[in-house]
């Protein structure tokens, strides 16, 4: 996959997830669990993109990994909005799949990134 088409992936990653939060219920819990979800589901390709833009390795490196981190705390967001019952597993099955195929992706491109610096 090249850098578009993950450009592309992570936002429409970005735009599943806004539409998840807006579906949430209105009361608190589910709001600020769904705030959170938000912040950092479209965080994604939002460091993705920077980091596509990066000045060197290292900030290249270093920007994939607030991507990756963001990534994987999405996915917590919605393990806890399974967990506290505010969402079947049925409607998040999908998303939750993509979160962890986005996840894997941007580590192996951080390994790669890594291994390549050392040469």
């Amino acid at each position: 996959m090249d850098a578009d088409q993950m450009k592309e992936r992570t936002k429409r990653y970005g735009v599943r997830i806004v539409k998840l939060a807006s579906s949430l219920p209105r009361m608190e819990p589910g709001w600020i669990l769904g705030r959170q979800l938000l912040r950092s589901g479209t965080s994604v390709g939002a460091n993705y993109r920077a980091a596509c833009r990066a000045k060197s390795r290292a900030d290249f490196i270093n920007k994939l990994k607030i991507a990756e981190e963001e990534c994987d705390e999405s996915l917590y967001w919605m393990e806890l909005l399974l967990d506290a019952d505010f969402i079947s597993e049925n409607r998040l099955s999908a998303l939750r799949t993509e979160g962890s195929e986005l996840l894997a992706i941007l580590v192996a491109s951080i390994r790669s990134a890594r291994t390549n610096s050392r040469d």
